[in-house]
């Protein structure tokens, strides 16, 4: 591959947006080492002469800061700085065409199922025998595990079936290997990740089989926690609940995405689940695996949420206590089934709404922190800023919920280490503690 660089070639991955397209960075980053070609990820030292972007394209604001990032290395390029600029990920692949015509400066786009032509492109042969292996750009103790790809799933607003793709489940030998391979090297939790992780198995085995993931995984040594996000509550297979109450390994931790409450709401957005049965999952799950941590993400200002929506939505959090919670505003996404409807809600209600469920959220985690003041919970610690330690709980997962600091000069523990901690203060979304003698 020629550049105009006469030094030996070092490539730089931007990752841009959620977990998953970060375990996508990782594999490439892999794959490229794997062939002994010069790879770093999210270098700060601007050495590299091949710039590939790994973007987003899930809803405007990601859409926006993955051409902001595009067009920053397009001006590098310009200036001399770099060589060679190629996109890839989520965005590259919904808007390919549109955006080869309007960026010409790119020298290539690719979508998200096109690691081997990306990789022949930048000089590389896929590796099959690198499979289940990768190098991780998170902390050592920590990483996330893509369990599956694409999704099945009708839902109104969301564009990830048209840049994903149809679910395709990893088999579960694979996902233990590659679970076995992270530990070996240092990982004692791992995230399982998917776009939706309950519809895991159908594909491969005619039938859900996440319960049986789980307890293979809860079977290999040394992986201290098993976290799992993005369970739909529609068919959500009960039977996983007795497995994650059995063992000490797999988190009580759920990440569960609502979405909406309403009934008028969730048939818009065709999520194929009423109220009733929402309460219905919701109680089972806290019933059968007791303590749990339950984080949801609520979307608001979807075509057709009326005031009388909102306001039963409202109720729902301020009764239904979630541990965590997101929110998202919609938005209005093409060759979506919401597309076909008008985006009949302002901006600044939509924005209005989501900072009132924000509000009340922050007085339920407010109370629920102070609950723990005197209680000791086990931590691991993920990084030292200033002068605290920084971790988590089993109730947190990272970059998402909430964090425990121990001041530095009180203490000294390793990072990537557990501790237990007392709690000694309660914040909206921190805990402070001093770590137990």
């Amino acid at each position: 591959m020629r550049t105009k660089s006469l030094k030996p070639n070092k490539i730089n991955i931007i990752t841009l947006g959620c977990s998953k397209n970060l375990v996508d960075s990782e594999v490439l980053l892999s794959q490229l080492k794997g062939n002994e070609i010069d790879a770093t990820h999210e270098s700060e030292k601007n050495d590299a002469n091949i710039i590939v972007v790994n973007t987003c394209g899930f809803i405007d604001n990601a859409k926006q800061e993955s051409i902001d990032t595009i067009l920053q290395y397009v001006d590098e390029k310009e200036a001399g700085r770099i060589d060679k600029l190629y996109v890839t990920g989520c965005l590259s692949h919904r808007y390919k065409d549109e955006l080869d015509s309007e960026i010409p400066q790119v020298d290539a786009w690719f979508g998200t199922l096109e690691l081997p032509n990306l990789l022949r492109t930048l000089g590389a042969d896929y590796k099959h025998e690198l499979i289940g292996e990768r190098l991780i750009t998170t902390p050592q103790h920590y990483a996330y595990l893509k369990i599956s790809e694409g999704c099945n799933r009708p839902c109104s607003f969301c564009a990830i079936p048209l840049m994903r793709g149809k679910h395709v489940s990893k088999s579960i030998e694979q996902i233990v290997l590659e679970a076995k391979n992270l530990v070996k090297n240092g990982t004692k939790e791992i995230m399982l990740i998917a776009q939706d992780s309950t519809y895991y198995g159908i594909d491969l085995y005619g039938e859900r089989r996440l319960a049986e993931l789980l307890e293979n995984l809860a079977k290999v040594d040394g992986l201290e926690w098993i976290r799992l996000h993005y369970a739909y509550p529609s068919q959500f297979p009960e039977e996983i609940l007795p497995i994650m109450a059995a063992n000490d390994n797999i988190c009580k931790y759920l990440d569960i995405p609502v979405q909406h409450i309403s009934d008028n709401v969730l048939k818009i957005m065709r999520r194929g689940i009423t109220k009733r049965r929402t309460y219905e999952v919701l109680n089972k799950i806290k019933e059968q695996v007791p303590g749990i941590t339950l984080r949801t993400t609520i979307l608001v200002g979807h075509p057709g949420e009326t005031e009388a929506d909102f306001e039963e939505l409202k109720q729902f959090v301020l009764d239904f206590q979630f541990d965590r919670l997101g929110v998202f505003t919609y938005s209005h996404e093409e060759n979506t089934h919401a597309h076909s409807l008008e985006d009949d809600i302002p901006a600044e209600v939509k924005q209005k709404r989501a900072e009132e469920l924000m509000a009340l959220q922050e007085d339920i985690s407010i109370q629920k922190n102070k609950a723990k003041i005197g209680k000791t919970l086990k931590v691991i610690f993920d990084r030292k800023e200033g002068n605290y330690f920084i971790g988590r709980t089993e109730a947190d997962s990272p970059e998402v919920d909430n964090e425990v600091l121990v001041e530095a000069t009180n203490a000294f523990v390793r990072l990537g280490d557990f501790a237990n901690v007392k709690i000694t203060q309660a914040e909206s979304f921190d805990l402070i503690g001093e770590v137990a003698q």
